[in-house]
């Protein structure tokens, strides 16, 4: 139980070591861990850390939400339709490989500042990965089972619904887990670059204040809480298939 520790505890005593040592030659550019749980500590007693957590997650997630919706619904369409996903393919191609991060500035036209800017490029981002991995999930089903909802006279909804999105839980929750990844990047890259909320901008404010306990601090919580969902999205994936009777 202790072996996945180990590794992080020695960065983290290294890291403290090499902090402390550049500190006494006169360097103010680095802080040690110690210091950055004191500042952590500060900022989860005045009330910032949740305020600016809640603010990141809650956009995110909005994001997220509205990107895997349409992300599901197309990929189930294209994966079930040649004809849809060859009139698709020149659109997807020119639009996948647009950086998220470029839609700041027309984003920024469009909505103003705050939550509406950040989800659109949430959204945006967390499209693609949602589509192809669903797409190319639905284009594994084993097409005896597509036979056999053909021959039962299943509508194209019933299919998608009944025959199509159980059969592809386990790839699903990997696109959902993909995703939840590229939008916790995406927002707190947003907040960095354009935005003066989340966690993002209060990191960006302690690098702009030389407070490198606290911009310390807000790293290694933004890497925290990736690592709380990711956990959470794959306790979920595993209850969801074992309801299913699908081996994740």
């Amino acid at each position: 139980m202790l072996r996945p520790w180990l590794l992080p505890a020695l960065l983290l005593g290294a890291f403290e070591w090499y902090a402390r040592r550049a500190a006494a030659l006169g360097s103010d550019a680095l802080a040690p861990p110690s210091a950055a749980a004191r500042a952590f500590a500060g900022a989860a007693l005045d009330g910032s850390l949740w305020q600016a957590t809640a603010f990141t997650l809650g956009t995110a997630a909005l994001g997220l939400l509205v990107g895997a919706v349409l992300g599901i619904g197309g990929g189930v369409w294209l994966g079930l339709s040649r004809r849809a996903a060859d009139l698709g393919l020149l659109s997807i191609e020119v639009l996948r490989p647009v950086p998220s991060v470029a839609l700041i500035p027309l984003a920024m036209l469009m909505f103003g500042f705050g939550v509406r800017m950040e989800l659109a490029i949430v959204a945006f981002a967390t499209f693609w990965p949602m589509l192809i991995l669903v797409q190319a999930a639905v284009r594994q089903v084993d097409p005896r089972l597509l036979e056999v909802s053909r021959v039962l006279g299943l509508s194209k909804r019933d299919r998608a619904w009944k025959i199509v999105l159980p059969a592809i839980v386990p790839r699903l929750f990997v696109a959902l887990r993909l995703g939840v990844a590229v939008a916790l990047v995406v927002a707190v890259t947003v907040e960095i670059a354009a935005n003066p909320n989340g966690m993002g901008y209060a990191m960006m404010i302690a690098q702009q204040s030389f407070d490198p306990a606290l911009m310390l601090a807000w790293l290694g919580w933004i890497g925290i809480v990736g690592y709380a969902i990711n956990a959470a999205m794959q306790r979920l994936q595993r209850r969801v298939a074992r309801r299913m009777g699908v081996t994740p």
